[in-house]
């Protein structure tokens, strides 16, 4: 757990010469290919675009349609569903520490597989557009029964909704209108799945061959798939919980919220809070109570739903009784690990320092604005209680220091084989892409939902 540099937590004089220290200019291969717009995040974005536009260009039929936007379908509602999530998490994090840092290091990308989500809504927007056109064409100069009429209707509905759903989805819209992006996901995928039925029935709802339309309905794959798509998404709002919390704010910029109800995220998790749940949900992680039951969440103002939290404190919460494994968990595949946070991103590596076993080394890079004022003495110690040579920045009293140089140095001194970040976006990807260039793995938080 200590440094091969023994210093004291915020001393000046160290965090004044990492600031200064001069970085290794990267090789022009790795600035290129570590470079965020290159994160395995978009490359499997990429992947899933390019397979679906193998399969156009080799069968781009009617049926080759419907099944694409099915499977499609399938693979961006389950990669996101929590079961599916922390399984695929627990695969990556079993790797022996024995085997090679380069396949720990890929194994720890494990979180960008939110891009197969993305690419498969992609997918599944452009083939059902096809689907439609190609509907619409032999529907042409044909006078229709009312059950098909209905069919081709739905058909409009749906790949209009499933355009908005992509559009609204978009980074940059996502970033303006935070909100709209999450309310439009939630309500229209809701409306789009009923729409997948609406069709899926009225296809199906006329017997064949002899057969009832009930039998009929149970050899079409279609209502298989809609089954589990449906019952994934359906789990998660059946361990919805109104839970009374306990809201301390030892400074005007924080507060810290303690539960006790029975139930208690797992370690590296992230918990689902709401005051309104079917407007809005957020994500913080669960942070063990280390004398006592229950769990903690460290919230910080940054926006309004965390402003209103702050200045008027409920007494009750709504919560989502399923965590979801955090990006910060990967620091289990690393022997020796350094956690690089600004502000209050503390709160989502302290999980990670109360829950890390002590013989395995790590280290602390904290920058953030009077600590001790904004996040409480308590905080601030138990921190130190858990990594005593702990680097803690003051911008307040040192200024704003190089976070890529200070946590280059870091992990150097600490001969770290991992970096972990918790920042904002800009400050996170500067570090991520600074140090993996320099042959450090790095990761940090996507910022993509």
């Amino acid at each position: 757990m200590a440094s091969s540099t023994p210093t004291t937590a915020g001393d000046p004089a160290r965090s004044a010469q990492a600031a200064h220290l001069a970085l290794p200019t990267p090789t022009a291969w790795r600035n290129i290919t570590k470079h965020p717009l290159l994160f395995p995040y978009n490359r499997l974005i990429a992947l899933v675009l390019l397979v679906n536009l193998l399969v156009l260009v080799q069968s781009g039929t009617y049926a080759t349609a419907s099944d694409a936007v099915l499977a499609n379908l399938t693979l961006a509602v389950l990669i996101r569903q929590p079961r599916v999530w922390n399984f695929v998490f627990s695969l990556a994090r079993r790797l022996p520490d024995s085997w090679p840092l380069w396949i720990r290091g890929a194994a720890a990308k494990v979180y960008h597989m939110g891009g197969l989500h993305v690419g498969a809504g992609i997918s599944a927007m452009i083939w059902y557009i096809f689907f439609t056109v190609d509907l619409t064409k032999q529907a042409a100069g044909h006078q229709l029964p009312a059950r098909l009429t209905a069919v081709l209707f739905v058909s409009y509905v749906q790949a209009a909704l499933l355009l908005a759903i992509v559009v609204l989805a978009l980074p940059a819209i996502r970033r303006r209108w935070h909100d709209l992006f999450e309310r439009s996901h939630r309500f229209a995928g809701w409306f789009s799945l009923l729409l997948f039925w609406v069709q899926t029935l009225l296809s199906s709802w006329e017997p064949r061959d002899g057969q009832a339309v009930w039998m009929v309905l149970l050899s079409t794959p279609q209502l298989w798939v809609l089954l589990v798509c449906s019952a994934s998404v359906a789990s998660s709002w059946t361990r919805l919980r109104k839970v009374r919390v306990s809201v301390s704010r030892p400074s005007s910029h924080a507060a810290l919220l303690r539960f006790d109800y029975g139930w208690t995220p797992f370690n590296g998790s992230s918990a689902f809070l709401s005051r309104s749940p079917l407007k809005e949900w957020h994500a913080f992680a669960g942070i063990d109570v280390q004398q006592g039951a229950g769990y903690r969440i460290m919230v910080s103002r940054a926006g309004d739903w965390t402003s209103r939290l702050i200045d008027n404190p409920p007494d009750t919460l709504w919560v989502k009784q399923i965590a979801i494994r955090g990006m910060a968990s990967v620091e289990s595949l690393f022997n020796r690990v350094l956690f690089v946070a600004t502000g209050s991103g503390i709160g989502p590596t302290l999980t990670h320092l109360v829950s890390r076993p002590r013989d395995r080394p790590m280290a602390l890079v904290w920058v953030t604005r009077t600590p001790r004022q904004i996040y409480g003495d308590d905080l601030v110690d138990e921190i130190l209680s858990l990594v005593p040579d702990a680097l803690i920045v003051d911008t307040a009293a040192q200024g704003k220091p190089d976070v890529v140089a200070l946590a280059y140095r870091a992990a150097r001194d600490f001969r770290a084989d991992g970096v972990i970040c918790v920042a904002n976006k800009k400050v996170t990807w500067d570090v991520v892409h600074g140090l993996e260039s320099r042959g450090i793995a790095a990761n940090g938080a996507l910022w993509d939902s």
